[in-house]
């Protein structure tokens, strides 16, 4: 009994300490009474080939005809959407009786939300932060130029009014992926701030938004509600609403953590300003004051110098709470911040650009606060600037804006474009960005913005994305570190060798590449396209893998070749992760991240291997086309 009551004392610790909460998505509680077409479901399929568009025509015309028949044992609509008995996905079928928005119970002002979200060829919604401010969700897969109607774009009003005109801002990139795939979606948003008599003083304002992995908007001021809002007076709070009347559209994982203003204060704030050419922060010991007062913010400006001085702020720190915060100095030259005379943060340099951050637990009440800044370095502008938050609140600055200005690059961005013409580079790149460090890659972009990654070390196609190409600035600046990051949604796939002769279907294939049975031989470069055609070989066989864009320049199409036949107990691996046949013959692979469609032929077997589905090819020596798809 005693342990009993010990770990539901522990859970509910854990579960207490937790901010973040979770939509069960067992039943539709959290959110009001609608019209039907909302529902919970356990499992969704949406066919990538089919737009909704095209569907709602053909009924139209079949309703003339005859009455179709409900199936028994399985609820769904008819293609392009698929649905299956269960909890854990929140699904909109909408037609002209069921339409309706879908609206949270809880109401809001500044939150973190987090989901993802699937919808089918054609189809369009919209999510509305305090039920005001939409963020369109809509099948933009790819689209080259995305607009303020496409996926991630902060949606216009038609009000033509003076003052009144909001026309929407489009997202950065196209970050999207193809139909009936999960998409990842991360909104930080502040709702608009009012004085004691409700006057506005700030707009709304999306902090951030990250669609699959990449940041699309980034400190946006919503100034007016946009086209459809569930009322257009701004207000403190307001509850979530999704757009239920443009078309099917499917969530799950859906997180949001409610965010308050935060209340920790410096206050005492006084300030001594030192001139000299100093090289480290010690030596600023026994040198004169030239300058000293007191201040409400931060200014790295009171020393009225550009380059060659020193700064000590001293002070108390207010915290309102005992929690865990997280600070973020943003510096040039060198800084150290102490915090009951603890260091904290520190950067000995004179020359330095940068930010640091730590997170610290401190009690409630007040702490002292110290933090020193030194420059000589007059290629750098003078920047100081502190910022602290808690687990609940947004980030809390105390520094004047011209003593911190918007982030800029230290260091001008070495970019490289495929332009006209197809672009290789060899370098190093982080398997999924914070993974296993590949060393003998190299990345191939292409003039139609389709890119992607090939490890030379094990011949295997290992990441994709559309749009930009890569920042080559880690690669190149300085004496570098040898890497280069892809500059957009990347699709990763998965590790090591694709290719093996194997005892017998159920032999795992080798982690590593190894002659002599394994030999890279480079590639040769296809006259006709410009990208390359790489080589191996694998125990005296030449094996050629040909990568290319699509007729319609939106994915890869990935071509194996034997220089044999009657090739024995030969396989091939040609996707990893959990896997799902589809209706036109492709595999939605790993919860349906990417598909995989099979062009050559070959019968594909889907096998376990320690709890991870592989999708493989026995391999008798034809060629082998397939077509990732993302």
């Amino acid at each position: 009994m005693k342990i009993k009551l010990l770990l539901i004392v522990i859970f509910s610790s854990l579960t207490m300490s937790s901010q973040e909460k979770q939509l069960t998505l067992e039943n539709l509680n959290d959110f009001r009474p609608q019209a039907g077409n909302w529902q919970i479901v356990g499992d969704v399929a949406m066919n990538r080939n089919i737009d909704i568009h095209d569907l709602e025509k053909s009924h139209s015309k079949s309703k003339k005809k005859k009455k179709k028949k409900k199936r028994k044992n399985r609820k769904s609509a008819l293609a392009p959407v698929s649905f299956f008995p269960g909890t854990g996905i929140l699904l909109n079928i909408n037609d002209n009786s069921k339409k309706d928005a879908l609206i949270s119970s809880i109401e809001h002002g500044d939150i973190k939300l987090e989901l993802d979200v699937m919808l089918p060829k054609g189809s369009n919604s919209g999510i509305y932060l305090q039920g005001r401010y939409e963020l369109q969700l809509f099948d933009s897969w790819g689209v080259k130029n995305p607009s303020f109607s496409d996926i991630g774009g902060i949606y216009r009003n038609w009000d033509n009014r003076p003052g009144k005109i909001f026309r929407g801002i489009s997202p950065s990139s196209n970050a999207s992926k193809a139909p009936g795939l999960w998409q990842h979606l991360k909104i930080h948003f502040q709702a608009p701030r009012f004085d004691k008599h409700g006057t506005k003083i700030s707009n709304a304002k999306f902090i951030s938004v990250i669609l699959n992995g990449v940041s699309i908007h980034s400190n946006i001021e919503v100034p007016l509600p946009t086209g459809g809002p569930i009322s257009k007076k701004e207000t403190s709070k307001g509850p979530l609403m999704i757009q239920g009347d443009h078309g099917p559209v499917a969530f799950k994982n859906i997180t949001y953590q409610l965010l308050k203003e935060s209340e920790v204060e410096i206050s005492s704030l006084a300030y001594k300003v030192y001139k000299g050419d100093f090289k480290g922060l010690e030596d600023l010991n026994g040198q004169p004051i030239a300058i000293k007062g007191i201040s409400k913010l931060i200014d790295v400006n009171v020393s009225n110098e550009e380059d060659k001085y020193g700064i000590e702020y001293s002070g108390t720190l207010f915290i309102p709470s005992e929690d865990t915060y997280t600070i973020s100095l943003e510096y040039s030259g060198g800084a150290k911040l102490l915090v009951d005379a603890k260091e904290i943060l520190k950067n000995n340099s004179s020359s330095a650009q940068g930010v640091l951050k730590t997170t610290i637990h401190l009690s409630a009440g007040q702490h002292s606060l110290s933090l020193t800044n030194i420059k000589s370095a007059p290629w750098r502008g003078p920047k100081l600037g502190l910022s602290i938050q808690s687990s609940i609140t947004n980030p809390k600055s105390f520094n004047t804006f011209d003593s911190n200005p918007p982030s800029t690059n230290s260091t001008s961005p070495i970019l490289v474009n495929a332009d006209a013409n197809p672009k290789l580079l060899r370098g190093f790149v982080s398997f999924k960005g914070n993974q296993k460090r590949l060393s003998h890659t190299i990345a191939i972009g292409t003039p139609q913005g389709v890119n992607f990654i090939y490890d030379l070390g094990s011949a295997n196609l290992i990441g994709a994305w559309r749009g930009n190409f890569v920042d080559a600035t880690p690669m190149w600046h300085n004496r570098g570190d040898g890497s280069f990051k892809p500059r957009g949604a990347v699709q990763w796939t998965f590790l090591n060798q694709p290719i093996a002769e194997l005892a017998n279907s159920n032999e795992k294939f080798p982690k590593v590449a190894t002659a002599p049975d394994f030999i890279s031989k480079g590639y040769t470069i296809d006259k006709s396209s410009g990208l390359p055609i790489f080589n191996h070989m694998y125990k005296g066989v030449s094996i050629q893998n040909k990568i290319t864009p699509d007729a319609s320049n939106t994915y890869l199409k990935h071509t194996v070749s034997f220089s044999e036949t009657k090739l024995t107990n030969w396989y091939y691996k040609v996707a990893s992760g959990k896997m799902k046949r589809m209706a036109d013959g492709s595999y939605a692979i790993n919860h349906q991240q990417y598909y995989i469609k099979i062009l050559s032929g070959q019968t594909p077997v889907i096998r376990n291997n320690n709890g991870e589905e592989e999708l493989v090819l026995a391999v008798d020596g034809s060629t082998i086309t397939y077509e990732l798809i993302w």
